[in-house]
C-alpha cells in the first residue's frame, strides 16, 4: 500500500516498447512508421505493432503527427532532456525522499561506481546549486 504523503504523483511512464521507439524519434526526428521500423534491429516488429505503439504515444501526447493523405508523420513533442528531468526527480522523490546524497550512496553501493566517479557527481551537483 502506498503512502500518499511520501510519494507525488508520477509522470506518465513509458513502456519498454513506447521508450525504444521514443528513441528512435529522438535521434531520427519526424518520422513515418516505415522509417521507424527499417531503424529497428533484427528482429524487427510487424508494422502493425509499430503502428500501433506509435498510436498510444500519440494519445499519452509524447508524439503528434502531420497527415500527408493518408501517409502520417509523427514527430516527438517531448523531448529525451524533458521525458528524462521528469521520470529522474520522480524517482529521486519517490525513491530517495529527495535526497540527492542518498541516490548518490544508492550508485555507490549498488553499482559499483568509484571514489573519482562520486567525487566527480558531488562536483557537479554543488556548482549547479
Amino acid at each position: 500500500m502506498k503512502d500518499a504523503k511520501n510519494t507525488k504523483p508520477r509522470p506518465q511512464e513509458l513502456t519498454r516498447a513506447e521508450l525504444e521507439i521514443m528513441q528512435l524519434f529522438w535521434v531520427k526526428g519526424p518520422s513515418v512508421v516505415n522509417d521507424l521500423l527499417e531503424a529497428m534491429p533484427d528482429p524487427k516488429p510487424a508494422y502493425n505493432t509499430v503502428s500501433t505503439v506509435v498510436r498510444i504515444l500519440e494519445k499519452k501526447g509524447f508524439v503528434g503527427h502531420k497527415a500527408y493523405g493518408k501517409t502520417y508523420e509523427y514527430y516527438p513533442l517531448v523531448s529525451k532532456e524533458t521525458y528524462a528531468s521528469r521520470y529522474m526527480d520522480a524517482v529521486l522523490d519517490n525513491f530517495f525522499g529527495g535526497s540527492l546524497s542518498r541516490l548518490v550512496s544508492f550508485f555507490s553501493e549498488h553499482k559499483s561506481i568509484t571514489v573519482e566517479e562520486t567525487d566527480e557527481i558531488l562536483q557537479m551537483l554543488r556548482e549547479r546549486r
